[in-house]
């Protein structure tokens, strides 16, 4: 029988192209200008195709922040320690974080996910899911940041997650994480799968000065060459083994699970894009599903949106993560669906329209 990935991965499809001319049809028919509303008519289109024609939805919807350690940090990747992770995991669950205050305040529910925190188990918490694969990954600078089979874990528990929210009706799945030094996997991951060099696309993270990001360029640089079998084997899983995290990893199976359930899915900075681009190399019909939130200030970020010919859809130079732009782009998402589902047609209104 084959295994959950491999099942996941079968029942991904492309949206049906041709329904764009429909919903285009529709929106020029409202009341306004044609395309007057401009990326809000966009994305309302594709909201559209995603519905396969019915009406767009984008509530219920829910993020889940993946959260998980990296071995890599015995580097001096991060000025933070990598006990913040497990710090910050707690002060999500108390509801005082970032991403608590905007999902709060666009009315999106947050599930805190423990991929691979260091230490035990978290206590007993309704927003938290327990599905911790192993307490960090290894220094990926030196080998594998984790087996196949324990990175394929982590992507079926992000699989798992995204099969129920669709069951529980959620109807759209925000990605946020949280790991101390994982900008350097997600930069080593891009540096892989598209092409890039260290240098170009390496930021300051949490906060690392110039010398630091050389520092954290070199990192990625010995990462790439201590894993050059998988680099050069060119597989999505095997790459992600090696050069991921395993909040990484979840997030990749979250975007899988929402293409083959046919959610629209809302990824958020640097790495969630980089989780992003692992399931788009291993189906690359995941981009019929997939909304960027906004262009992160961390540098790289730019470079990589480019190389996937993606538009973020908020430019607010932010770079926290945790899902906190994907709690604003959902918001972004409702207007849309609720101009094409309830603004009024000439007709309907009234109004002459175009001669």
């Amino acid at each position: 029988m084959p295994d959950i990935l491999a099942r996941t991965l079968a029942a991904i499809s492309p949206v049906d192209g041709t329904l764009r001319k429909k919903a285009k049809a529709h929106l020029d028919n409202l009341t306004k200008p044609r395309g007057s509303l401009g990326r809000l008519e966009e994305e309302a289109v594709r909201l559209f195709c995603i519905a396969g024609g019915e009406r767009p939805a984008v509530d219920p919807a829910r993020i889940h922040t993946f959260a998980g350690d990296h071995g890599v940090t015995a580097e001096g990747v991060s000025p933070f320690p990598s006990e913040v992770t497990r710090q910050m995991v707690a002060n999500f669950l108390a509801g005082g974080a970032g991403v608590n205050v905007l999902a709060r305040t666009a009315g999106v529910q947050l599930v805190v996910v423990d991929a691979g925190c260091a230490g035990g188990d978290f206590a007993v918490h309704p927003s938290l899911v327990s599905a911790k694969v192993m307490p960090g990954t290894h220094n990926l600078a030196k080998g594998p940041a984790m087996s196949v089979a324990q990175c394929q874990a982590a992507v079926e528990v992000g699989i798992g997650l995204a099969n129920a929210a669709a069951a529980d009706g959620v109807r759209c799945l925000g990605m946020g994480e949280m790991g101390i030094g994982n900008t350097t996997p997600s930069t080593a991951l891009c540096c892989a799968y598209l092409g890039f060099t260290p240098l170009e696309i390496a930021g300051p993270g949490a906060g690392l000065d110039p010398a630091g990001v050389r520092k954290k360029a070199e990192v990625v640089r010995q990462a790439l060459w201590a894993n050059d079998t998988a680099v050069s084997g060119g597989d999505a899983l095997d790459i992600l083994a090696a050069l991921g995290g395993l909040e990484i990893a979840g997030l990749t199976g979250l975007a899988l699970g929402a293409a083959a359930n046919r959610m629209p899915l809302v990824v958020d900075g640097f790495i969630s894009t980089a989780a992003y681009v692992a399931a788009w190399k291993m189906h690359q019909d995941v981009a019929d599903y997939a909304f960027f939130s906004h262009a992160s200030a961390e540098p790289g970020h730019m470079r990589v949106m480019e190389a996937l010919g993606a538009k973020p859809l908020l430019h607010l130079d932010m770079r926290l993560g945790e899902g906190t732009g994907a709690a604003m782009a959902i918001f972004v998402l409702r207007c849309a669906a609720a101009i094409f589902n309830e603004m009024a047609t000439f007709e309907k209104a009234g109004v002459s329209g175009r001669k």
